[in-house]
Parts: structure tokens; C-alpha cells; sequence
């Protein structure tokens, strides 16, 4: 069962899928998305890496995540994706948005959470509810991220949303 968590920074969402996969019966497969740029940056993943389980199989995915889920679901376990936006970040460089490899592989993606033999939790941000960013690629992946969402969120059976730690359910009953 696909389920999308989504909040802004630091929000909670991470904390609440991984409390979700803590209670988790099965075996848990995180599937990194991020690519570490700075140490600050680092200093964040590694935060994160040690309030993890030890037992939890940990994959980096880059690009292309749909594979990544389609090598690691099975019945019974669960993914925690963390997440949708440091993933659609990696289709973003100098020239842009990688707008033909992009669409490829979201669309792989949406595919993947249609074919689940396991449970998926995926985190993802919510980045525009502040201001219009002066800069187009800015927009830009305002834009893309918040389609995506709706995407991912079509395709979901549970949605929640994070605000100020407390999860509220969007779809699919209670947080």
C-alpha cells in the first residue's frame, strides 16, 4: 500500500515515516534519494543514518528509483523513500531540468507504485506555500515538485501531511 507524507522543512515528515516503519512487521529497505553536496549537507544525512535501525537495509538510489523499488519490494517488507523532493533535485543541473530523462523516470515511478508486492511509505516536501521565488529555475522545481505530489498522491492509498509533528490524514483515514 503506497503511502505519501509530505510537510515542509522539518515538519516531522521523516520522524513519522520512520516512527510508521519502526512499527513495521517485515523486513524495512530505505531507499536514500539524496546526493550529499556540502558538509552541512552531510551532517544532516548522518543525523539521520543514526537514529535509523541498524537492522534496516539502506540502498542509494539516485536517479533511478523506480528500479531501486522494483529490486527491493516484496510481499510482506517495506520501503521508506525519503525523498521525492532531493530525488526530483538530482534531474536539476546547470542547463536546467533534465526534462527527457526526468519525465522518464517518473513515469516509471507512478508505474512502480502500481505494482507493489510490499508497502511503500514515500516523503516528500511541500515547497510552495511561501512566496514566488525570483528565479525561474526556483519556480521551476516548485512547479515539477508540486506536480509531482499530485501525482504520486493519485496513485496513494493513505496521504498525510506533516505540521509541526503532528501528522493529518489527507486521504485514506486516519494519520
Amino acid at each position: 500500500m503506497p503511502h505519501l507524507i509530505t510537510g515542509g522543512a522539518r515538519s516531522g515528515k521523516s520522524r513519522y515515516a520512520e516512527e510508521l516503519a519502526r512499527q513495521h512487521a517485515g523486513p524495512v529497505c530505505y531507499l536514500a534519494t539524496a546526493e550529499v553536496l556540502d558538509p552541512e549537507f552531510a551532517r544532516r544525512v548522518e543525523r539521520h543514518r543514526a537514529q535509523r535501525p541498524k537492522h534496516w537495509a539502506v540502498a542509494e538510489c539516485g536517479r533511478g528509483l523506480a528500479v531501486a523499488i522494483a529490486a527491493r519490494d516484496m510481499p510482506g517488507g517495506l520501503l521508506v523513500i525519503d525523498c521525492l523532493g532531493m530525488w526530483l533535485m538530482r534531474f536539476f543541473g546547470a542547463a536546467g531540468l533534465d526534462e527527457n530523462e526526468y519525465v522518464v523516470e517518473r513515469d516509471a515511478l507512478l508505474a512502480a507504485l502500481g505494482r507493489l508486492a510490499g508497502d511503500v511509505l514515500l516523503v516528500s516536501n511541500e515547497v510552495g506555500w511561501g512566496v514566488v521565488a525570483d528565479d525561474a529555475e526556483t519556480r521551476r522545481f516548485v512547479d515539477e515538485l508540486g506536480r509531482l505530489n499530485q501525482l504520486v498522491a493519485s496513485r496513494c492509498d493513505r496521504v498525510t501531511l506533516v505540521a509541526c509533528g503532528l501528522p493529518l490524514a489527507l486521504k485514506g483515514g486516519r494519520a
